[in-house]
């Protein structure tokens, strides 16, 4: 499949500026596979579809505030520094985005806070993703990640033009977001809500957490019209021997598996045995799936609504197959589903 086979028309409004009202009455689209039958429901009613037995795998990364705003020394300009990777904890050095880019040579320092006590140095500006700083800062490793939290916002995606407002801090976050390191937050789980947990476990749904640190690599336009060729950016993935038992259990009985969102799809996809169950799993994972493209984990997957050639669009499509999904998409768009990070959700069956 080529790039262009991925193009859709989505006009500007439908992209989600704000979050739902309420986590769990976001507007929900059930795609059947096996019919191709399209239903238009409420996320609440996501449990209507799931049985005792039944698992959902949640990532339970957790955003932290990645976009700082510092000044330029000697001239002054503003700079905006996101934070992407730690590369060293003791030397305090970070893979980072700088906006304007064109403004940040090798040797620049930057200033952080009114009191300007956060200082950070360029020492590289020839890494793929942009430079890596040295921080400079006199208390502990703990009181300098402090201080990062307090100096940085909220890291809301590029296509969200306001500000960022005090609701973005607890809704640009899942409600079981446990272990800091992601740069975006694994949308397809903003939807639930602790209500609609404690109502899926009185059903008696199980549940089984991965960690994957969603990074900005997921959002990486696609610029190659021969998908093959198109690398992802690595991502951290754990997967501990509780999760594996509580999916595998679920496969063995023939319950359902679901993926919670793309990130999660992925991360059980990095980790298949040859007997297409679950491994355990600590490092990283480049993995880019597209179609054709054969599942052994999740049989069935709750996610957002992408944008046209996007990489999780190509997922989707895989998993659901490219037509079904071309078409659910052009649904979607003509009852005016709201799309990205804080937009609608899609259940495939």
């Amino acid at each position: 499949m080529k790039l262009s086979h991925f193009n859709f028309d989505l006009p500007k409004d439908l992209l989600a500026e704000y979050p739902s009202e309420s986590r769990d009455e976001a507007r929900l689209m059930v795609v059947h596979r096996e019919t191709g039958e399209i239903e238009h429901k409420l996320f609440k009613d996501l449990i209507d579809y799931f049985d005792e037995g039944d698992v959902m795998v949640l990532n339970n990364t957790k955003v932290f505030p990645a976009r700082l705003f510092g000044n330029k020394e000697k001239t002054g300009a503003r700079i905006e520094v996101f934070l992407l990777r730690e590369l060293n904890a003791d030397q305090r050095l970070w893979d980072v985005l700088v906006d304007p880019a064109r403004k940040i040579r090798i040797g620049n320092k930057l200033y952080f806070g009114e009191d300007e006590s956060l200082v950070a140095e360029v020492i590289d500006n020839t890494t793929s993703r942009g430079r890596t700083l040295r921080f400079l800062y006199d208390g502990s490793y703990d009181e300098f990640r402090q201080k990062l939290s307090e100096l940085g916002e909220t890291p809301l995606p590029k296509y969200i033009k306001r500000d960022v407002e005090p609701e973005d801090e607890e809704r640009y976050q899942t409600i079981y977001a446990k272990h800091e390191g992601a740069v975006a937050a694994p949308t397809a789980g903003l939807h639930f809500s602790k209500h609609l947990l404690k109502r899926l476990e009185i059903k008696g749904i199980d549940f089984a957490e991965v960690t994957l640190h969603v990074g900005l690599g997921t959002f990486n336009p696609v610029e190659v019209e021969d998908l093959s060729k198109h690398k992802m950016d690595s991502e951290e993935l754990y997967i501990d021997d509780k999760s594996v038992d509580t999916v595998n259990s679920a496969k063995a009985k023939k319950h359902k598996v679901c993926a919670v969102g793309t990130t999660v799809m992925r991360g059980l996809e990095s980790s298949v045995s040859s007997e297409r169950t679950l491994n355990t799993f600590q490092g990283w994972t480049n993995k880019f799936i597209f179609p054709p493209y054969e599942f052994s984990i999740a049989d069935c997957m709750i996610t957002n609504f992408h944008t046209p050639k996007s990489t999780l669009l190509m997922m989707v499509s895989a998993f659901a197959g490219h037509d079904l999904m071309m078409k659910a998409y052009k649904e979607a768009v003509k009852e005016k589903y709201k799309f990205y990070s804080y937009g609608d959700a899609m259940l495939i069956l």
